[in-house]
């Protein structure tokens, strides 16, 4: 059991706000998954391709919330708050101007993209249907993404939970409407997820334009700090979500059942991977303010802190996956096949979660520390050497869902092997602003 920490309280103080707010993000599409399940199994294969498609998408672009934490934090550090008001209008033209193109390149690409990741048939019909309408909101969820950024270099994790926790009531409302009140299927399922996002992306554009900077103007000189440490974030979660989506690919090939399950525990894996990475936020905050200040030593031993609090979490997050094994696949399907499939791979699931825990809370502290060019290399390296080559191999030799999720828990052992050791060596630990 871990003991009291001096760093205990302020680790509390900004990983409880986090994770309410970290842990309703998800739920957009686990609404989904649930509402969709009992449409029936075309419609949760569709949502197994399609959803994982938008995810991808979304998450690959989390630097905005990442770079633009990271660049504040360190100047709220160092005491530069103009400065930190002055990237929130950076922030929030970045990010305005990556959704709108990548809305048109959705759009544009959605049908050759679906097929060339396996989408046929009925599923793939409804795959289709889904990805165009649900692709609306993300413009304003990127804006949602840099608002949470700043407001978190801040260290202002009450409003963010506010705003996403309403948008979510609102996707609910919706999607129950459009689904069972209008019958329109799983286009209603995603035309509320849109209608919700939108919402909230105005709620966040709101606060990035609320501090009282000199100008608000575009500028490229004050966007490049964020967008340094954002091109690496974004080639780090690029080759971390296209391991998913390899995986959404193969599996596409096996069957829909096997999609279906993949779905399934997808979906919780980014739900629990949210709620871990709250304590990632706090290390992201505290590293990087601390080492703004001058403070290595105070932000190393907050780090290790937090990288103990993360494993415990992951593993009382293992134990209760294995106790509700036979519950919780039921809950967002009846299909019989998609439950066995998602049951041969509940076990490696579980394992996932203390090993996760590490190294999420890894990524957080390195984050901070805006020493993302390791982090870039390293996932590189797991994925290329690690995962892609026993996805393929499963596809090759018939080993099917299982082979699949080794292949995943393979990534996470080598992703906390290369930055366990980047930990221990401290080179991350540089003070000042960069």
């Amino acid at each position: 059991m871990l003991r009291r920490s001096p760093q205990d309280r302020e680790i509390l103080r900004l990983a409880l706000p986090a994770l309410g707010a970290l842990a309703a993000e998800p739920l957009y599409v686990l609404v989904d998954t649930a509402i969709v399940g009992h449409l029936g199994r075309p419609q949760i294969a569709a949502l197994g391709l399609a959803g994982t498609v938008l995810s991808t998408a979304f998450s690959i672009f989390n630097f905005l919330t990442y770079g633009t934490t990271a660049v504040v934090a360190r100047a709220s550090g160092a005491g530069q708050q103009e400065r930190a008001a002055r990237l929130a209008a950076q922030a929030l033209w970045v990010s305005l101007a990556i959704g709108i193109a990548l809305l048109v390149l959705c759009e544009a690409l959605a049908a050759p993209l679906l097929r060339g990741l396996g989408a046929h048939g009925r599923s793939g019909h409804y795959a289709l249907v889904y990805f165009r309408i649900a692709a609306i909101g993300l413009p304003a969820a990127l804006v949602a993404l840099a608002g949470q950024g700043y407001l978190r270099g801040v260290a202002n994790l009450r409003r963010p939970l506010e705003i996403v926790l309403a948008a979510n009531v609102a996707n609910v409302v919706l999607e129950v409407l459009f689904v069972y009140g209008f019958h329109w299927g799983i286009a209603g399922s995603a035309a509320g997820t849109a209608i919700a996002q939108a919402g909230m992306g105005i709620a966040f554009a709101i606060e990035l334009l609320r501090p009282r900077a000199h100008s608000r103007q575009p500028r490229l000189a004050e966007m490049r700090p964020m967008l340094r440490v954002g091109r690496q974030i974004f080639v780090r979660t690029t080759a971390l979500m296209g391991s998913f989506l390899i995986a959404a690919s193969v599996l596409a090939r096996v069957g829909d059942a096997a999609l279906g399950a993949h779905q399934i525990a997808f979906q919780l894996f980014i739900f629990l991977a949210l709620v871990l990475d709250a304590i990632a936020i706090a290390g992201q905050v505290i590293v990087g303010r601390s080492l703004g200040a001058g403070d290595a030593h105070g932000a190393y031993e907050a780090a290790a802190r937090m990288i103990a609090w993360s494993v415990a979490i992951g593993a009382a997050f293992a134990v209760v996956l294995l106790a509700l094994t036979d519950w919780t696949p039921r809950a967002f399907t009846d299909d019989p096949e998609v439950i066995h499939d998602a049951k041969l791979i509940w076990p490696l699931f579980a394992l996932m979660q203390p090993l996760g825990g590490a190294v999420f809370a890894l990524d957080g502290i390195l984050i901070g520390a805006s020493d993302t060019s390791y982090l870039m290399w390293s996932m590189l390296a797991a994925t290329g050497l690690v995962f892609v080559p026993i996805a393929f191999l499963s596809l090759a030799f018939g080993w099917g869902i299982v082979g699949v999720w080794i292949g995943l828990d393979a990534l996470i052992v080598a992703r906390l092997a290369t930055l366990g050791a980047r930990f221990a060596s401290r080179r991350w630990a540089v003070t000042g602003w960069t």
